[in-house]
């Protein structure tokens, strides 16, 4: 399994909406959103294995906000990295082609 995909991916995506003659900023935000609403399932499932004994019905509605189940991986490199970094390559693009 390939890891640490989700920046390059990301950068791809708005570059290519960018050269296409698209709006970065509105391809940056759906990878933004995409990652971060990602990363809180995944970590609403942290909670259910971790804390919840495997059932859904026990985790509350903050369960994927516990930061008992958030690490640094998820929360920075496939969630914040991302979405910083495509910022500025989508505002150094639109900088530098417009």
């Amino acid at each position: 399994m390939v890891k640490y995909t989700h920046l390059p991916i990301s950068c791809l995506v708005v570059m290519l909406v960018l050269f296409s003659g698209g709006d970065a900023v509105l391809a940056w935000a759906v990878m933004a959103t995409l990652w971060a609403s990602r990363e809180w399932t995944q970590a609403e499932y942290r909670w259910i294995e971790s804390l919840g004994d495997g059932a859904r019905a026990s985790m509350p509605w903050w369960g994927g906000f516990d930061p008992r189940v958030w690490s640094f991986k998820s929360l920075v490199v496939d969630m914040v990295a991302p979405a910083v970094v495509s910022a500025a390559v989508a505002w150094w693009l639109a900088q530098y082609l417009g």
